[in-house]
């Protein structure tokens, strides 16, 4: 890859953090960024993302690269660009410029690697090619499926309590990520009139990304079915009756993501029964968002959506009972089964790829309740973390019709009542939430979200 001009800042930060690495191990640490996967043959391969453990301390997005991190020093290897590959990709940085502009202590070829991973703690990759070199080169299995072991674990747990709270380098790539994504989110409204199918909206939506030099945080959802919570189809087209529901964030060029979700009218606007159900949904976003402050447990930000959301089905006559007991016996989660939100970062789902060492505080396990099993984080909130909030309201044909729930909750759900909201398939607001030390900052809040704004911004 070709290497831009990096301010002295960047060099700066990785001795930070390498240095905070440093006091929370006594031991080397290897981390690999992962290789290139062809789909077909080697030149071409499917696009390229480092891992996120390797990013945070190299801060570049190399491939087939490795780092060696021990007592604040590092030490990369990285192979040097074959003679034949400037026909192919132009001129490419040499192992000692990639060192300086990273302010690496020492650079060697790939090849020198096996001579310095004794005692060494490492984080698995995804890529079947690297995890297989770790464990060929540590001489224990590193799986991207099992639960890191011994020094691997103690590694895993240091990197989760830097990574939990932002540095002001990464606050910085965070805020560049949601600039972008509330832009992109704005085309997409714009772009619906005008559109036939998701896809164009999508278009749209991503064309914005790609103009500013950035990919997608994750794959896109655009979609009118939007009680398919991870929908990844655009073919569908879009009727004036439906609700369109957009998942789509920015990923920087550094790797730092933004996650924002808006639910919108094709027509450009609202029928009364989906404005019933967004002005709950919302009420349950902003009641989340004002209790957002350092301390508070963030499983009780997601009980307070559930409680909220409960509140206004009760209201509506959906629901039936007192609001506090059906969140007790989880009634709420037939319509908002997922969890309120999860941490952001160098991945959308920040640090998932270690599972819940760092979703959830230590001593803590996932409940088997069907309204808090898919909670993500259960913690309390920090200053400097990141957090999405994305309360929902979702008619999912698989647990509306499930006989079990179905009996489980007979007495509670009015079925009649709930048929007459047959136009509100999925509703999700989703917004990016700094924890500060004085409560918090939504980075994404220049993109509106009440039904008025909402209206204007894909009328106009």
């Amino acid at each position: 890859m070709l290497i831009q001009q990096t301010s002295i800042s960047l060099i700066d930060t990785l001795r930070l953090r390498r240095q905070e690495l440093a006091n929370l191990i006594d031991f080397p640490a290897i981390l690999w960024s992962g290789s290139n996967s062809p789909r077909n043959f080697p030149a071409n391969p499917f696009p390229f993302r480092a891992s996120s453990h390797f990013l945070y301390f190299a801060g570049l997005p190399l491939s087939n690269a490795a780092i060696r991190l021990e007592a604040g020093k590092l030490e990369l290897f990285i192979d040097d660009p074959s003679p034949s590959s400037a026909l192919w990709h132009g001129e490419m940085a040499t192992r000692e410029e990639i060192a300086q502009k990273i302010g690496a202590d020492v650079a060697r070829p790939m090849a020198e690697l096996e001579s310095w991973v004794e005692d060494a703690a490492t984080i698995a990759i995804q890529d079947a090619v690297t995890w297989t070199q770790q464990t060929q080169l540590l001489n224990r299995w590193i799986l991207p499926q099992s639960p890191p072991e011994g020094i691997d674990l103690e590694l895993a747990k240091a990197i989760v309590t830097i990574r939990l709270t932002h540095d002001q380098a990464g606050l910085t790539e965070l805020r560049k990520a949601a600039v972008v994504t509330v832009e992109a989110h704005k085309a997409g409204m714009a772009a619906t009139p005008q559109a036939k199918l998701e896809a164009e909206v999508r278009a749209a939506m991503e064309g914005v990304i790609i103009a500013h030099n950035m990919t997608t945080s994750y794959n896109s959802i655009v979609t009118v079915h939007g009680e398919v919570l991870h929908n990844e189809q655009y073919h569908h087209p879009l009727q004036p009756g439906d609700l369109l529901l957009a998942d789509v964030g920015a990923e920087t060029q550094m790797g730092w993501a933004g996650d924002v979700t808006r639910t919108w009218p094709v027509s450009g606007k609202f029928s009364s029964t989906q404005r019933d159900i967004y002005n709950i949904v919302l009420a349950a976003h902003d009641a989340c968002i004002a209790k957002i402050h350092p301390g508070v447990e963030y499983g009780d930000i997601h009980l307070l959506a559930a409680t909220v959301i409960a509140e206004g089905l009760v209201e509506l006559g959906i629901l039936q009972g007192n609001p506090q007991d059906l969140v007790e016996i989880d009634a709420h989660a037939l319509f908002f089964p997922h969890g309120i939100g999860h941490l952001l970062g160098l991945d959308v789902h920040d640090l998932e790829d270690l599972g819940d060492l760092a979703g959830y505080e230590e001593g803590r396990e996932r409940s088997d309740r069907f309204g808090l099993g898919y909670l993500r984080l259960n913690r309390p909130l920090r200053p400097g973390m990141l957090v999405t909030i994305e309360p929902g309201f979702y008619q999912v044909p698989a647990i509306l019709n499930d006989p079990n729930l179905r009996s489980k909750y007979h007495n509670v759900v009015n079925w009649q009542r709930l048929s007459e909201f047959a136009d509100v398939r999925g509703i999700r607001i989703e917004d990016d939430v700094l924890v500060t030390t004085a409560g918090s900052e939504v980075l994404t809040a220049a993109l509106p979200n009440s039904t008025s704004a909402v209206e204007d911004l894909v009328s106009c």
